[in-house]
């Protein structure tokens, strides 16, 4: 069996690839544990300056594995805190982190790039948080950080419907910094990666820190009661529905129960 997520380092910089492309390396909970780690023991080096996160294969990342979720809701949960700790351990380590989206990033694995500093995208890159199509709903420190990034109408129009938004469009909302064609994707993200290691990094790091910290009082703000309300979008009836319609390819039919 192929290892399901892969690392490198190539002088300064470091590469963490899902490798798990025959299921649009979609994210099973040991796969969020090994990325935490990886992140975790790359934010401890030094020599490390800049991480790529990047996806094998013609899809970014499909968020979390649906199997496995439908697996953990027959027994009561949707387990979401491998997933919630590797994103927030991606947040606040040190190093510059840059995401290489190539194809589809639907979900958690939209969110995964959303973690990233900075995102390049391929021209054939879409974003997507469907996750009311499955009656799942985005936990709230993550739909905070969707907030920080495209603002508040934005925000609820992408969680409301779950629509895709194409590369051209994220670059507009600020959900992608660069647009490049899909051939050119691996030489603009080695080529960003390396500009920023070549500079200072203890000013890089300082100015990482300075910029984090705008948006650290979110962490500080009342959310027991949503916590709460997300648990129980997490134990509902409409959530068993949605997961079986996904692998039955069929439509849902939510109650709101």
């Amino acid at each position: 069996m192929a290892q399901e997520v892969l690392s490198s380092i190539d002088g300064h910089i470091a590469t963490i690839i899902l490798n798990r492309p025959d299921k649009r390396n979609a994210l099973t909970s040991g796969m969020c544990q090994e990325m935490h780690a990886i992140v975790q023991r790359l934010s401890a080096d030094p020599a490390i300056r800049v991480i790529v996160v990047r996806g094998a294969g013609s899809a970014f990342c499909a968020g979390l594995d649906l199997r496995e979720m439908a697996t953990q809701r027959a027994q009561g949960t949707a387990e979401l805190a491998p997933l919630e700790q590797l994103l927030e351990t991606l947040d606040v380590c040190p190093q510059p982190t840059i995401a290489a989206v190539q194809g589809d990033a639907v979900a958690g694995g939209c969110e995964l790039a959303l973690h990233a500093d900075l995102r390049v995208a391929a021209d054939t890159a879409r974003f997507s948080m469907p996750l009311a199509r499955i009656g799942l709903a985005v936990p709230v420190a993550l739909t905070w950080k969707l907030v920080d990034m495209i603002g508040m109408a934005r925000t609820k129009e992408m969680l409301f419907t779950g629509d895709a938004i194409g590369a051209e469009q994220a670059v507009q909302l600020g959900l992608a910094n660069r647009l490049v064609p899909a051939s050119d994707l691996e030489g603009a993200v080695s080529a960003l990666a390396r500009q920023i290691a070549d500079n200072a990094p203890l000013s890089v790091r300082a100015m990482k820190a300075f910029v984090q910290r705008t948006v650290a009082h979110r962490r500080e703000l009342r959310r027991d009661d949503l916590e709460d309300l997300a648990r129980r979008v997490g134990a509902s009836q409409d959530l068993q529905e949605g997961l079986a319609a996904q692998r039955e390819r069929r439509r849902a039919i939510f109650r709101g129960e």
